[in-house]
């Protein structure tokens, strides 16, 4: 279960449209806060927009992070509109020359290059850039949830041949690499990557004329969705991450600052048994919250009428559905639930990243959810 806090609950109950989404401002604040004073001293915090994008969102992370990180010129026009003087790094393969040339109009401070073609283009169009190579290293990881496979980034040949381009092209300066290998890793197995991409890095750098060189490590810090009680320790990865004086750290972690405040109200619209298998169909689908389809899981929920459903306490392996016309639609299956009636609200948690922007809106054109931000009182 993931139970949202109290003053969330009776907010929820008294939506007056579902579903919705809705976001704890005031519990991502001080969660992004304690992030923020955990690396004190230690690496720069970027947000990865592609989480969650929401205007409300970034403008409650802004005061407390280094900048943000995007990764398409929509995100780009998006983030510079919300925060106009936001620091902005942009990576993601498959730029575009539009691309390039909004980030220059934009002002982004750092372009993660992810090709010698790439790079190739954006020296032909002469505009100034401060550029970080994105490395595609085989440094083996166990215990992943993704590795960051071959469209991400470059080897060390392909790396040389940018290091060529950059020593004849004046108007772009090198300033470090970029070296996201993997998500879903705890603090020790980022720190074991971490070393070993800066023990790559810096004679890699200095050998090309970086004095002063910037890591960008990039995000993929663990978040369990079948415990949601538990956290990535930001204060042992802090600690651990090699000193080195002159090199400045960059992380950007996107779904470990904002998954745990987020949640998707629904209602029970119908309740079946077919062959013996117990059946609730929700309002909505995962055609707003992809997020259990995408990763294979259950997402954890919270009935919020329970008191009101089954007196006796007993519980039913259920499977929550939505109302598309796929199997797939699938919240949660076999879940232990008392008695379901038409009517009763369910809250999704861990709904604050890689939910409402991932998912595909307007299949069978159902309408689209609400939001909330309810302050506390």
């Amino acid at each position: 279960m993931s139970a949202p806090p109290a003053f969330l609950r009776d907010r929820m109950r008294a939506l007056e449209r579902l579903p919705a989404y809705v976001y704890d401002l005031d519990g991502l604040g001080e969660n992004v806060a304690a992030v923020r004073g955990a690396l004190a001293g230690g690496p720069e915090l970027f947000y990865a927009a592609k989480a969650n994008p929401d205007p409300a969102i970034l403008r409650t992370l802004a005061p407390h992070v280094d900048g943000i990180e995007v990764a398409s010129g929509g995100e780009l026009a998006h983030v510079r509109a919300t925060l106009p003087e936001a620091r902005i790094a942009f990576g993601g393969p498959g730029k575009t020359d539009e691309e390039l040339a909004l980030a220059s109009n934009l002002d982004v401070e750092r372009l993660h290059v992810e090709s010698p073609y790439e790079l190739e283009r954006l020296a032909a169009s002469e505009r100034p850039a401060d550029v970080l190579l994105r490395a595609n290293l085989r440094f083996g990881t166990t215990g992943a949830a993704l590795q960051m496979s071959g469209p991400f980034g470059m080897d060390e040949q392909a790396l040389s041949r940018c290091a060529a381009v950059l020593r004849d092209t004046p108007h772009l300066t090198l300033r470090g690499v970029h070296a996201h290998l993997a998500s879903g890793l705890d603090a020790p197995a980022m720190l074991d990557l971490a070393a070993r991409i800066t023990d790559w890095a810096l004679p890699w750098l200095r050998a090309n004329g970086v004095e002063e060189p910037e890591i960008n490590l990039g995000g993929g810090m663990a978040v369990d969705y079948e415990a949601p009680e538990s956290r990535f320790d930001w204060k042992a990865y802090a600690a651990g991450l090699p000193a080195h004086p002159s090199v400045t750290f960059r992380v950007e972690p996107g779904r470990a600052l904002t998954a745990y405040h987020g949640w998707y109200v629904t209602e029970v619209l119908d309740v079946k048994t077919t062959h013996g298998e117990h059946y609730a169909v929700l309002r909505g689908g995962t055609h707003h919250l992809r997020t259990p389809v995408t990763k294979g899981h259950d997402q954890p929920f919270t009935l919020l009428t329970a008191d009101d459903t089954d007196d006796t306490g007993d519980t039913h392996p259920t499977t929550l559905v939505g109302q598309l016309c796929t199997p797939k639609d699938v919240f949660a299956r076999d879940a232990p639930c008392p008695r379901l009636r038409p009517g009763d609200l369910i809250a999704f948690g861990m709904a604050g990243a890689y939910a409402w922007n991932i998912s595909h809106h307007d299949f069978l054109m159902h309408p689209h959810p609400h939001f909330s931000y309810p302050a506390r009182v």
